[in-house]
């Protein structure tokens, strides 16, 4: 490697060059500065000017040019705002998406309306600077309908919505066109999977492709775990992971409505319920009451709180209508928020015990 210029300054002073250096843009930030016993050596992306080295000296009269070999940094990659900051018109820059969910090989992003003229070059530069990413969709609207699934517009790569997810041990088919699923669970559907013990029965009202049930099944082999979806494309994904993680002994895909299965199949059953629905769970909080052992059991309930509601509103209603089942909320064992959603939104998730 050829020897680079650079200012050999003492160390008591090069606080104070380092720092002019870089205001008049000389310095080489690919390089490390060097640092020997009270030495300083600078790395220089070219030669200063004699009006710049006299700026530099006046700062430290002992300063020098020299010649050296420096180790180089390692490239640090932009992020998605930086290179779109400078590919779009200036006046766009505020809407920028700072964020975007990662399925696999599959990006999905929030597209404000104002950027709409510019998918294929937000698209474009989502390949560039996630590299293990093969095809971006945009957001076209909210995730709705009994089967829960969102519209998606393909903005660039390979138009396919079907990828491999990995998390924590356990692998997931997926269809981000036909199943819901989100990776910023990733964290919560660990930790319910640490809570059950063996011999439990474990229902999980809202299933999807299976990121509760299959974990439950992997950690906890004598768990008997149902699996509920009225989605058939879920479900469909569902028993495809089950089979691929090995725990189709304990955990059973069923495809069918919540509340028809609670009072059939499912009644009675279980010591814990799983009801990741956050936008209609309160619905279904007599289908969860109707699912649990007599002697009762946990539940753990997803739900949105938006302001001015407030968390502890929510307990009390919750309350309430686990009242007019005719039974009874002994504690609330965890609650706590999960992540924030929107504006003024969050998503909470309450760890009930029920009598």
């Amino acid at each position: 490697m050829p020897a680079t210029v650079c200012l050999k300054v003492s160390k008591d002073l090069g606080e104070k060059v380092i720092s002019l250096a870089h205001k008049l843009e000389l310095v080489d930030k690919t390089l490390f500065i060097e640092r020997q016993a009270d030495q300083l050596w600078i790395p220089l992306a070219r030669s200063p000017s004699a009006v710049e080295l006299s700026q530099l000296r006046a700062v430290a009269s002992s300063l020098v040019l020299d010649d050296k070999i420096f180790i180089v940094k390692r490239p640090v990659r932009e992020t998605l705002f930086e290179v779109l900051k400078r590919e779009l018109p200036s006046d766009l820059c505020l809407s920028i998406p700072r964020s975007l969910d990662i399925v696999g090989d599959v990006a999905v992003i929030e597209m404000p309306p104002e950027l709409s003229l510019y998918h294929g070059v937000i698209g474009q530069a989502v390949l560039r600077v996630h590299k293990n990413i093969k095809c971006v969709y945009a957001k076209a609207s909210a995730i709705s309908g009994i089967y829960r699934v969102r519209d998606l517009v393909f903005v660039a790569g390979k138009n396919r919505a079907q990828t491999v997810y990995n998390e924590y041990g356990c692998k997931y088919h997926v269809d981000l066109a036909k199943a819901y699923f989100s990776p910023r669970l990733s964290q919560e559907h660990h930790r319910v999977a640490s809570l059950v013990t063996n011999g439990e029965v474990v229902v999980d009202l809202f299933a999807g492709v299976g990121p509760f049930v299959v974990p439950i099944g992997k950690l906890c082999s004598n768990a008997r775990v149902y699996g509920v979806d009225i989605n058939p494309d879920a479900v469909d994904l569902l028993k495809l992971n089950v089979q691929v993680n090995k725990v189709t002994r304990n955990v059973f895909p069923l495809l069918g409505d919540a509340r028809e299965l609670a009072n059939g199949l499912l009644r009675g059953v279980a010591d814990r319920v799983i009801m990741n629905l956050p936008e209609t769970a309160i619905d279904f909080i007599d289908v969860a009451c109707q699912t649990l052992k007599p002697v009762g059991g946990l539940v753990h309930f997803y739900g949105f709180v938006r302001r001015p509601d407030t968390i502890e509103n929510l307990k009390i209603r919750f309350t309430r209508i686990v009242e007019q089942q005719g039974r009874g909320v002994v504690e609330f064992v965890g609650v706590k928020s999960v992540r924030e959603t929107a504006p003024y939104e969050q998503q909470v998730v309450l760890d009930v015990k029920i009598c």
